[in-house]
């Protein structure tokens, strides 16, 4: 490091800092993980698959996590975790299976 501060190019005194530009929520980014959360989250409901249900739930977390636009994903996110929930109670609390018949 042999670089002296009267050979520096850079000026302190011009430096500002970073303003992000203001996006419109309709021109935001897809939220990714809440639908895919919601998919999930039929899944588990209506084939009464436990890991669906399970991963729908690690899904809305991360889409809670990640929101940007709270008053649109709060609703996608809100049905996900609803579709989750009854997925684990329908599942760990409601009548059994249907056991295979052969």
């Amino acid at each position: 490091m042999s670089s002296s501060h009267g050979n520096d190019p850079r000026m302190p005194a011009a430096a500002r800092p970073y303003v992000a530009p203001a996006v419109a929520p309709q021109d935001l980014p897809i939220d990714y993980a809440g639908f895919i959360a919601v998919i999930f989250g039929v899944a588990g409901v209506m084939f009464r698959y436990k890991l669906g249900s399970w991963l729908a739930l690690i899904f809305c977390a991360q889409s809670v996590v990640n929101m940007r636009n709270v008053e649109n994903d709060l609703k996608q996110v809100m049905m996900a975790m609803m579709f989750s929930l009854m997925g684990l109670l329908t599942n760990y609390f409601g009548p059994p299976r249907p056991s295979k018949q052969s």
